[in-house]
């Protein structure tokens, strides 16, 4: 199928995997709404392509959102990238600002775009939410990150029920490590990592199928499916071993 004039809205475009799927995307003829906060670094990307535009506001600003995009463009994939990532160290000095952070970017945001942009879907469009592969087991000091990401996965399966009636398909994209900003912040060992290229390319595939469970690389989310299969018991010491400090 040609996707000429097709349109798809990324959020979180000004690096990252966000970045790499507005190349991915503009490469194969989308018209694409390249989404985030920072103006500069979204102007050096739309230079790389004539189908991107960028568009600069803050998700967590309902009014911005609300004027970010033409109130008559009609979306066939919409990729809701934007997130970030901070690590509780200490629960027992649980940072409950560092929480709400995190959910509010992660999760609330998402739902400020679902009720802005959501009806903007074309009939037979595609809705990508990107969720983790950390969603498939708990893993230490990730009570916030891990927390945001479920609640995404969670959301992608009651969507991806109720608007079957109406032709809008829902993809939950469950990456394993990729090499980003934000990556680059970990101080542990990171199996099976990837670059933002090749998750852009896997994320296109998937969305293009309408691909409901959009999971790489193989290997690593395999082996977490599997894992998370074990009675919670078995897992805990495990998980303690995965991420070393």
């Amino acid at each position: 199928m040609s996707t000429q004039s097709k349109v798809v809205v990324i959020t979180g475009a000004s690096s990252g995997i966000g970045e790499a799927l507005a190349l991915e995307y503009a490469q194969q003829g989308f018209t694409v709404y390249a989404c985030g906060r920072n103006q500069a670094k979204l102007d050096i990307l739309s230079e790389k392509s004539a189908n991107i535009i960028p568009c600069t506001f803050d998700l967590n600003d309902k009014n911005a959102l609300k004027n970010a995009l033409p109130k008559d463009l009609a979306i066939d994939h919409l990729i809701l990238n934007a997130g970030t990532c901070e690590y509780i160290d200490n629960p027992k000095q649980f940072d409950g600002a560092l929480f709400e952070r995190v959910i509010q970017t992660n999760l609330i945001a998402v739902g400020y775009c679902l009720e802005v942009w959501l009806k903007q879907i074309k009939f037979g469009g595609q809705v990508g939410l990107m969720s983790s592969s950390a969603a498939y087991v708990p893993l230490t000091r990730a009570e916030a990150y891990g927390a945001s990401k479920a609640g995404i996965t969670y959301l992608a399966k009651t969507l991806s029920i109720d608007l079957e009636p109406q032709e809008i398909g829902i993809s939950v994209i469950h990456p394993g490590f990729v090499k980003t900003p934000l990556t680059d912040k970990n101080d542990f060992d990171m199996p099976g990592i990837i670059e933002a290229e090749d998750a852009a390319k896997a994320i296109f595939k998937g969305m293009s199928k309408s691909t409901f469970d959009i999971h790489f690389p193989k290997g690593f989310t395999w082996t977490l499916k599997v894992l998370a299969l074990l009675p919670f018991n078995l897992w805990r010491p495990l998980a303690k071993r995965m991420i070393k400090t």
